[in-house]
């Protein structure tokens, strides 16, 4: 049986900020004038950073937050299913980097089993957005990972990070190597197959 191989892309421009209202909404603006497919918005600190159902998250420093700018060849550009391929990179990355135990609260939550509390918690979320404009599809892949950060005392019983569950710190740049690795396999399959 012969193996199919898929080209990995790469993030082709870095956009670094200490602190933003949001990746998602720089990211839009930025594509609206034109950064090429693969521009990576990235973000120490969100201030009003959202959820796919539009709520506000928790998004402070020690956290990895981005938005990569895609322009996906897929003729039928789904938000859902890039989505879920997106969590579920950072699920199977967490998993084979970290040795956590993941799953995903379809279609774009990570859950992480914390062992402590005996209970699954929130360690990521992915806002996918889909636009077509004119002949050119887009899609913004926003994804934050908590990594380092001290999560508020209000979100304590419902999320994770990356620290509380390994008691260490881990470099981000590193962190989001092996994040970044992970979903461009996905991508790429998903992008050329449509699977």
């Amino acid at each position: 049986m012969e193996e199919t191989t898929f080209p990995l892309q790469s993030v082709t421009k870095v956009i670094g900020l200490e602190r933003v209202d949001s990746t998602q909404d720089l990211a839009y603006a930025l594509a609206q004038k034109g950064e090429p497919d693969g521009t990576l918005v990235l973000a120490c600190e969100q201030t009003a950073a959202r959820c796919q159902s539009g709520e506000a998250f928790s998004a402070g420093e020690g956290g990895v937050y981005f938005t990569l700018i895609l322009r996906p060849e897929k003729a039928d550009l789904c938000a859902l299913s890039l989505s879920k391929q997106a969590a579920q990179a950072a699920a199977d990355m967490l998993a084979e980097v970290f040795g956590l135990k993941t799953k995903i609260k379809v279609p774009n939550t990570v859950l992480a089993w914390e062992p402590k509390s005996r209970k699954w918690k929130k360690i990521a979320g992915v806002l996918v957005e889909t636009f077509f404009e004119e002949d050119r599809r887009l899609a913004l892949v926003g994804m934050g990972v908590n990594v380092n950060n001290r999560l508020p005392s209000g979100l304590k019983e419902t999320a994770v990070s990356v620290k509380q569950l390994i008691g260490s710190e881990t470099s981000k740049e590193l962190f989001l190597d092996e994040l970044l690795n992970a979903f461009w396999k996905r991508y790429a399959h998903w992008n050329i197959s449509g699977r």
